[in-house]
């Protein structure tokens, strides 16, 4: 059973004490595939020695996350479009708005996602969406940029049945991670009614850690937990479950 967690910040300080022990163990456990955001140009260094370090199951993605628009964001950008020309990476992410710390900065927040998102498609590259008191302003701009060219995941969806269909409508996999197993995380009480094929695995380590472990650091291990409550909302065995969203995940980065 291949287990793909499609959104892990491995780099993250949290994992300096432990990262090579907490991955051994995800890999054990048949997380065998990682995906990792990307944040800002200060965490650049550690994610590509985190790659050197696994190459066969690291897959990094570049961009400018949301709450890192700050004054000099286009310095920012300078980092994520210079890089994308450099090298291959397997997204353009994680990108979007987040409107629930700070509103101050929303439209260098949306003026980056839609850059980020031309960069995406300018690379053929797919995009990871943050959203986060946000919805309406990421649609307006999904809405403007759609086409066969924009594709990607919609990274940590906790929307409802009408948002995920919304989603899915321009041409984006739902990323399911900790917050289906929470009693108010909602999500779980209409999955079932979003067709699988639509449907990645994701962990956000270190946050987000799902039931029984939440309020913890998170880890790419615990996708079990994410991948056991799938299967009980699809009434599947958690090896087709592994098996869909691994596919799923290869059709959207191409690894």
């Amino acid at each position: 059973m291949v287990i793909t967690d499609t959104h892990t910040h491995l780099y993250s300080e949290a994992f300096d004490e432990d990262r090579d022990k907490m991955i051994e163990t995800a890999i054990k456990a048949g997380v065998e595939r990682f995906f990792i955001p990307a944040i800002d140009s200060s965490y650049t260094q550690a994610m590509l020695a985190l790659e050197a370090n696994y190459p066969k199951n690291i897959h990094l993605m570049m961009g400018l996350h949301p709450t890192s628009v700050k004054e000099n964001y286009k310095e920012e950008l300078a980092h994520v479009e210079n890089l994308l020309s450099e090298r291959n990476f397997c997204a353009v992410g994680e990108i979007g708005i987040d409107l629930y710390w700070d509103k101050t900065f929303l439209k260098q927040q949306q003026d980056a996602f839609v850059h980020q998102i031309r960069l995406a498609k300018k690379h053929q590259l797919p995009i990871v969406i943050h959203c986060r008191e946000s919805f309406d302003e990421i649609f307006e701009i999904l809405e403007q940029e759609k086409g066969e060219d924009l594709y990607g995941i919609f990274h940590c969806f906790t929307g409802t049945l009408e948002q995920a269909h919304k989603a899915i409508s321009y041409n984006m996999k739902l990323g399911i991670g900790g917050v289906v197993t929470f009693k108010n995380g909602k999500i779980d009480t209409f999955l079932k009614e979003v067709d699988l094929e639509h449907i990645v695995l994701e962990t956000d380590s270190p946050y987000l850690a799902p039931v029984p472990y939440r309020g913890k650091r998170n880890e790419s291990s615990y996708i079990i937990k994410v991948l056991e409550k799938l299967a009980m909302i699809y009434d599947k065995a958690p090896e087709e479950i592994a098996s869909i969203t691994t596919n799923n995940s290869k059709s959207v980065f191409g690894i």
